[in-house]
């Protein structure tokens, strides 16, 4: 992932927290499966498990962010290893949102099975989203590992998808509200399940944004993607 450097022990530092974050990523993402099978499984155990992994997820953040701390001051990096330093620890602060993400779906999850209306939504209609947004996230953990750009303009496109799916489940669970009021109270929660899961798609693009920014040295968020595509060529 990384270039060389005269110093071996700076380059051990440096792969070291690299390491850290797909260790945090990894576990991120097993917390955001176990959400989508609550969900669609209407699992409360599975729903549990992702609530109890956060606060691991919230440790593995403040031990890299001070590994980065210790790095920075010590050696004083200059131009790409500044940038990989401060895209790590972008990227480790989106990755614990999205086990923040992930414990919002569970806990909607939760109040979905204890409202006792859960097999009166279209909740298996967000499982095309979910899906969408869990294989994004792992392809932009693995571009990051690679710090491939062209990976990551392809993650950027494929956000917009995620997008689309859940301006269309939203229009779908309106219609579900307004033929059966009583559906009302599930059915925002389900909102929320959809939110989270667009956030999550949304964190994966930041990472991906982030992995531009390294190697090219040039900060691409709120830019078109005809922007983007002449940066990375």
């Amino acid at each position: 992932m990384l270039d060389k450097h005269l110093s071996t022990q700076f380059d051990s530092e440096l792969n070291g927290v690299s390491t850290r974050v797909m260790e945090m990523g990894g576990l991120v993402e097993s917390q955001i499966r176990l959400a989508i099978h609550s969900l669609s499984q209407f699992s409360i155990e599975s729903a549990r498990q992702v609530i109890e992994t956060d606060a691991q997820v919230n440790a593995m953040e403040i031990d890299i962010d001070r590994e980065l701390s210790s790095i920075i001051a010590r050696r004083q990096p200059t131009a790409r290893d500044l940038r990989l330093l401060i895209a790590i620890s972008k990227t480790t602060a989106n990755l614990e949102r999205v086990g923040d993400e992930a414990v919002k779906i569970a806990r909607m999850v939760r109040s979905i099975i204890e409202s006792d209306s859960a097999r009166a939504l279209p909740s298996s209609e967000l499982s095309i989203a979910a899906e969408l947004a869990s294989g994004l996230l792992r392809k932009a953990l693995d571009a990051f590992a690679r710090l491939d750009t062209a990976a990551a303009v392809s993650i950027l496109k494929e956000d917009d998808q995620i997008d689309k799916e859940f301006d269309g489940f939203v229009r779908k669970l309106i219609t579900y509200m307004m033929e059966d009021p009583r559906t009302i109270s599930a059915s925002l929660d389900l909102l929320f399940v959809a939110k989270a899961i667009e956030r999550v798609g949304d964190h994966a693009k930041n990472i991906a944004e982030f992995i531009i920014y390294i190697v090219k040295g040039a900060d691409v968020r709120h830019t078109t993607m005809e922007q983007v595509e002449f940066v990375v060529k």
